[in-house]
């Protein structure tokens, strides 16, 4: 019997690279100070008086710069990003008094990070550093250093910036993640920063946006059983509300698909004179027209329900929701 075959090398390597870029991440919790929170201070204090946070790189570091960037754009920190070889030609106007600027560099030693030095200290900013060497010429030129340093890239040559990036982007996210908290950016904030989008439905679309007047579906309490089975069929959304006074009245119940099966169980006899009334049921499960669509699509499937009724601002019967609206909807 033959031994099963050792995993190609490139498997390995693959594997190694999730190890090495874990622990690189991992490590990055104990740099995680007073000097971060000098950061966070300053950045915050910068802001708050109408300036912004400058990223700034070359290569792949620009890459995680700009990604940095538009996270904290997001979660409520107003950044901007600056190639910095396009800053030495005139991009450099994009930093203006009072702004924070922070440069991102493995070595720290950049050529045109170095070159754009003199140009920032030569205005009133506040230059910070997320480098992977403290004492480099970028990282002593700085007043705060993210100390993103790593003990060697993934790339089996050791060239190739791979766990040096993924320290990087980490080191990012922490930093917008502490400002969001320290801004006390909240879920609305949130939803004003994403409109569009599948995640902006999920953070602003309210089951009143999604009433429709079709599934408005009334019947009196002395409604028969014929009237009954017609209109849950009208509404198309598996039930009727049963209200006093029909359209201008009061909510007393529903009556579902489920709830008529039933009736149809009692004695055929029984059935011509059955009404709404009797077939009803009191207590169904009701949200009010400003509730987060996601809220209810989650109360609907912990309840294994098909449809919640939606009430207006004054507690009366506005329509139903159903299931497959929700599911429709685009919030997930």
């Amino acid at each position: 019997m033959q031994p099963p075959s050792k995993d190609p090398q490139w498997l390995q390597s693959a594997r190694e690279t999730i190890r090495l870029e874990a622990a690189a991440i991992a490590g990055l919790e104990q740099r995680i100070g007073a000097e971060f929170g000098q950061a966070v201070t300053d950045i915050l204090n910068c802001t708050a008086s109408g300036g912004k946070l400058v990223f700034t790189g070359i290569g792949k570091s620009a890459n995680v710069a700009r990604k940095t960037v538009a996270t904290l754009n997001s979660t409520g920190t107003s950044a901007a990003f600056l190639h910095a070889a396009d800053a030495l030609h005139g991009d450099l106007g994009l930093v203006a008094e009072g702004d924070v600027v922070m440069a991102v560099s493995k070595s720290g030693a950049t050529e045109e990070l170095v070159s754009l030095l003199p140009m920032l200290q030569a205005r009133d900013i506040k230059f910070m550093a997320m480098v992977g060497r403290r004492d480099s010429v970028v990282g002593r030129a700085a007043a705060v250093v993210l100390d993103i340093s790593v003990e060697q890239e993934a790339c089996p040559h050791d060239l190739a910036p791979t766990t040096s990036s993924a320290a990087q982007l980490a080191m990012g996210d922490a930093l917008a993640m502490a400002l969001m908290e320290a801004r006390g950016f909240s879920s609305e904030d949130f939803a004003r920063a994403h409109p569009g989008g599948s995640l902006g439905r999920k953070l602003t679309l309210k089951l009143g946006d999604i009433t429709d007047d079709l599934h408005r579906v009334v019947v009196e309490p002395d409604a028969g059983l014929r009237e009954v089975v017609l209109a849950v069929s009208a509404g198309r959304v598996g039930a009727a509300a049963v209200c006093d006074g029909a359209q201008g009245g009061q909510m007393v119940g529903i009556i579902t698909d489920g709830d008529l099966r039933r009736a149809l169980e009692r004695d055929a006899h029984s059935w011509a004179g059955l009404k709404a009334a009797d077939v009803m049921h009191t207590q169904p499960h009701s949200l009010s027209a400003a509730t987060l669509a996601i809220d209810a699509l989650e109360m609907l499937e912990e309840h294994h329900i098909s449809q919640v009724v939606v009430l207006d601002a004054d507690g009366g019967f506005q329509g139903f929701v159903h299931l497959h609206q929700l599911m429709d909807s685009g919030i997930r």
